[in-house]
């Protein structure tokens, strides 16, 4: 399912998913009003949300999409990689984040990798969430500090993985079990936000 009031971004989703047998398109929505509708239906696998919508915050559909739909895993699709509220959606419930000017094969690959467990991560976002495991949130292991520290240096998941003789999949749940600690202490706050 996807939820983003950019058509052309829309229509590159849309088309990559066409050329695709083992991927499926249920939905897609180009309003927060729209996308949380979306969320009567039967669950998505995989939802993309933009961060911003025209009538409000993409971090609702995500909330709501969490709630209601917990097997869901939500990827944010942003053309900014240094947007300060993508922190924020990973807070929210975001296992992801997908630049929208990706090639129609790494969106693929992103997908399937969001939906066979796996999180995606940019070398900023794993900087900000090193700087804020140095104040005590989140607490990171050994091999997740290690995972972290290499992607914040601009090295690939798969490029990680090989320096830390460990599959892929294995720094994707690395990073999956960070996002998911950050989710819960995000919920255990009296707000509910993020800090």
């Amino acid at each position: 399912m996807l939820v983003d009031d950019d058509a052309e971004f829309r229509g590159a989703v849309m088309a990559a998913l066409q050329c695709c047998s083992d991927i499926t398109p249920v939905a897609a929505a180009a309003s927060r009003a729209d996308g949380l509708a979306l969320l009567s239906r039967a669950p998505a696998d995989v939802m993309l949300v933009a961060p911003a919508l025209p009538d409000g915050s993409g971090l609702e559909v995500i909330r709501a999409a969490v709630r209601r739909w917990p097997g869901c895993a939500v990827m944010v699709a942003t053309t900014l990689g240094d947007r300060a509220d993508l922190l924020d959606c990973i807070e929210a419930g975001a296992a992801g984040y997908l630049p929208k000017d990706s090639a129609p094969g790494h969106i693929l690959d992103e997908i399937r990798g969001l939906s066979n467990g796996g999180g995606s991560i940019n070398p900023l976002i794993a900087h900000r969430i090193l700087m804020r495991s140095r104040r005590g949130e989140p607490a990171l292991s050994t091999y997740e500090a290690q995972a972290l520290e290499l992607i914040a240096r601009g090295f690939t998941a798969d490029e990680a993985a090989r320096r830390m003789e460990v599959s892929r999949h294995t720094v994707l749940s690395f990073v999956r079990s960070v996002y998911a600690r950050m989710q819960a202490l995000a919920a255990s706050r009296p707000d509910g936000l993020a800090s």
